[in-house]
């Protein structure tokens, strides 16, 4: 068995991103380390629904925490850096947040848990991020140097088939789904990668009412009447049934349906 360690930006990234991977690779008797580099201190909750006192990053990491069991993780970790806010916010320059960090030592921090894990797989996010986060950006670039110090055999961008998003929404528009006001158009949507840059499709539906519940436990950030979870089950299975990843260095024509392939 494999030792996976996926790497995210804030608290609940994992759940959306990748949570029927890290339970099927769970499921299946590997090793499932998570690696969070903030706390998501900077995220928007409604009011009222943290306790006297409570700090936003304390609700999130025991979420996480709760997240963790839900899908089978075995370790879970923060690399300690402040959530960077989104683009263009004047958080993105407080010291100590991740987007300010200094590239080769925060892959130093992480690449001492993959050495100490023994990682066989590695997962970051695509060059920009899947949507132009700051946090989500520096994942990339510190996963991708943290697997090169460390000697990780394999490295997985975990990104978003956005040819089939496009293709999805046309086809609950046309069959009446009501869809948010601020949905942005084709040529405005930008999340993800185009189809013909995924090199791994991991079918996910086995799992994915862990996947649900996962994201669920991230209540602070992912309501049940949130976009994701009112969706009903049949949409949510459309949408969230599949998750994909681009094998970092991987030669034209590579196709897979598992990120443990070709692992002894």
């Amino acid at each position: 068995m494999a030792t996976l360690v996926a790497f995210h930006a804030h608290p609940d990234d994992e759940s959306i991103a990748m949570g029927g991977v890290m339970a099927k690779a769970s499921d299946e008797g590997h090793r499932v380390v998570l690696v969070v580099a903030t706390r998501g201190e900077h995220g928007e909750v409604a009011a009222g629904f943290l306790g006297p006192d409570e700090a936003l990053w304390q609700r999130r990491v025991e979420e996480t925490k709760a997240c963790a069991d839900i899908l089978g993780v075995a370790r879970v970790e923060f690399l300690g850096y402040v959530d960077s806010g989104m683009m263009g916010t004047p958080e993105n320059d407080l010291p100590g947040s991740f987007w300010q960090a200094d590239v080769e030592e925060a892959a130093a921090r992480l690449a001492a848990i993959l050495v100490e894990e023994h990682a066989d797989v590695l997962t970051a996010y695509d060059e920009k991020g899947n949507y132009g986060h700051p946090d989500h950006i520096q994942v990339y670039r510190v996963g991708v140097r943290a697997a090169e110090l460390a000697g990780t055999p394999k490295v997985y961008l975990n990104t978003i088939n956005r040819d089939y998003m496009l293709r999805t929404m046309r086809a609950a528009i046309d069959a009446g789904a009501v869809v948010p006001d601020d949905l942005p158009s084709e040529e405005d949507f930008q999340i993800g990668v185009p189809e013909d840059r995924i090199t791994t499709t991991v079918d996910i539906r086995p799992w994915l009412a862990r996947k649900r519940a996962a994201m669920a436990a991230h209540a602070s950030q992912i309501s049940e009447t949130s976009f994701f979870l009112s969706m009903e089950p049949p949409v949510f299975e459309k949408t969230w049934g599949q998750e994909w990843f681009i094998l970092y260095g991987a030669p034209a024509g590579v196709t897979e349906t598992d990120l443990f392939a070709g692992l002894g």
